[in-house]
């Protein structure tokens, strides 16, 4: 098994790509050692010391790391940890991945569906591209309100990914809406 490596726009965060299906559909972040419970691959990387968070997409895996932890120290653990749990036959998850989206029924309906539209076409595939994942949240008064995963969260850029990109994204195509803002759960 070969894994490969990419950096992500998140210099805490690295994207790991076993070359093989990780969820297929969805994904699961671990923010936390103790959000790791329903997924053995990702408790296997929390007994790294120094990894700090973990987010499963489709085929890779995101690793974030402390701050006080370097890369070099780190790597070879989380690649041969990432190996094992392959080659063991194990479950990435237990249970069902993330569906993504937040469900939103009421009179803005419409503009939820194409919200959530132009968001997996155009922009989950891109963030997914720097190991992350962002999903719909909330719409209330003219403010989308996202959830952003993985390399995303905690990313230098991600104001400017939400409001120069997203933000005027979503302006151009839903006059409905009026701005972007994060929500952290």
């Amino acid at each position: 098994m070969f894994i490969q490596t990419e950096s992500t726009p998140n210099p805490a965060t690295l994207k790991f790509l076993p070359g093989q299906e990780v969820l297929g559909l969805g994904t699961a972040d671990f923010p936390s050692a103790e959000a790791a419970g329903t997924s053995p691959l990702a408790a296997r990387l929390f007994r790294v010391a120094g990894v700090t968070g973990v987010f499963l997409g489709s085929d890779f895996v995101t690793v974030t790391k402390a701050d006080d932890t370097d890369w070099q120290h780190i790597k070879p653990e989380i690649l041969g940890a990432i190996m094992e749990h392959f080659q063991s036959g194990a479950p990435v998850i237990d249970g069902e991945a993330e569906a993504g989206h937040a469900a939103h029924d009421g009179p803005d309906a419409e503009i939820v569906g194409q919200i959530k539209e132009l968001l997996d076409s155009r922009v989950r595939p891109a963030v997914a591209q720097d190991g992350g994942d962002i999903t719909f949240h909330g719409f209330e008064r003219g403010v989308v309100y996202l959830h952003m995963k993985g390399a995303c969260a905690g990313c230098p850029s991600s104001t400017m990914t939400l409001k120069m990109g997203i933000e005027n994204l979503l302006r151009h195509y839903i006059p409905e809406v009026t701005e972007v803002r994060p929500v952290a759960l």
